[in-house]
């Protein structure tokens, strides 16, 4: 089953998240198929909170990729903050 989850990145406590399509069998921060964006929880001043390849993403969940619940849950903000 292929899911879009986060990948944990960044030093320690300063998480930084990459949006990445990936096989649910692999590692979290493991192998992955591709990346589709980034999610920066802590972002302060002009840095991007999250960035989303929205056709990338589209594209996945018409192919059957499941996204995690995190996911979804910046997924509906990104498209609330974008209409």
């Amino acid at each position: 089953m292929v899911v879009i989850r986060l990948a944990r990145g960044g030093a320690k406590k300063r998480p930084f998240y990459h949006i990445v399509v990936a096989n649910s069998r692999s590692a979290r921060d493991g192998r992955h198929i591709e990346p589709v964006g980034y999610f920066n929880p802590i972002a302060a001043g002009q840095e991007k909170r999250l960035h989303v390849n929205s056709e990338r993403i589209q594209y996945w969940l018409s192919q059957g990729a499941q996204p995690s619940a995190r996911v979804a849950t910046l997924l509906k903000e990104w498209d609330s903050a974008a209409a």
